[in-house]
């Protein structure tokens, strides 16, 4: 953020401020100021600048400017357009469904289990369907963790099992049958055409056919994963970006606790 006319760290920085019509940020409040970026199948033109310039205004950019257009090929140009944008949101009106849990440490997760459980939680993750991608999953189930946070396998009172990418969702059941789960975790990387949506509901549709879903702690994640969504489809919780293994364990075994299922 630019060193202008407004700092941040005084708390009254700005009598102008107004919630109910809020406004992205620049230079000066209520500007509107905004950055994006995109690509037109386009050759790298006069034309294909307006073209750009046009669609920034639908966009609802007020005087936008291309700063910035390369050809990626001979047909296809990648622009970056800054602009003032003309809407606004009522923030005071927004309400977003959240995880609702105060986040342990991983040595906190293991004396609230050692208190209230008295035993080993089992965890089994995996990336299930036709997704290929472990980065997810790994993050919160390897021992190393990621950006700081230790994953579940390093958990002293979990037992965890990492079944990696492409688990078809019937061997992913089966698995948590046999090593008698406690909590079942599912990440999904890849959205294209709602691919994740179908997966997940068929994870749910399987488990109650079972009459599994009452009895395990039902999680999933990923980059366009949210809470809301994870409600929605039937599962207990769900954890976007920004999300380590403590906010899961944390939610896992306090759930286990208040469903009575230690």
């Amino acid at each position: 953020m630019s060193g202008g006319l407004y700092s941040t760290e005084n708390k009254d920085f700005d009598k102008t401020l107004d919630l109910t019509k809020l406004k992205p940020y620049g230079d000066t409040m209520n500007d509107g100021k905004v950055q994006t970026s995109f690509t037109l199948p386009v050759e790298d033109n006069e034309k294909g600048v307006e073209a750009a310039i046009q669609l920034a205004k639908a966009m609802g950019l007020k005087d936008p400017n291309v700063a910035h257009h390369e050809a990626l090929d001979k047909e296809f140009t990648f622009y970056v357009v800054y602009g003032s944008l003309i809407h606004t949101v009522n923030y005071e009106e927004i309400h977003v469904q959240t995880v609702e849990v105060d986040t342990m440490d991983m040595k906190e997760v293991g004396e609230y289990i050692k208190e209230h459980i008295k035993r080993e939680v089992v965890i089994i993750g995996a990336s299930t369907g036709t997704d290929a991608h472990t980065v997810g999953i790994d993050a919160i189930m390897n021992m190393k963790g990621f950006a700081g946070h230790y994953g579940l396998e390093r958990y002293d009172m979990i037992d965890a099992y990492n079944l990696g990418s492409q688990v078809e969702n019937e061997e992913f059941i089966k698995k948590a049958i046999e090593l008698k789960a406690d909590v079942l975790l599912v990440s999904q990387t890849v959205t294209q055409k709602d691919v994740h949506i179908q997966n997940l509901t068929n994870l749910v549709e399987l488990l109650e056919a079972e009459g599994l879903r009452d009895k395990v702690i039902l999680v999933c994640g990923g980059p366009r994963i949210t809470h809301e969504l994870a409600k929605e489809l039937g599962y207990d919780a769900g954890f976007g970006p920004g999300k380590y293994a403590d906010d899961v364990a944390s939610f896992a075994v306090t759930e286990i606790v208040a469903r009575g299922l230690q």
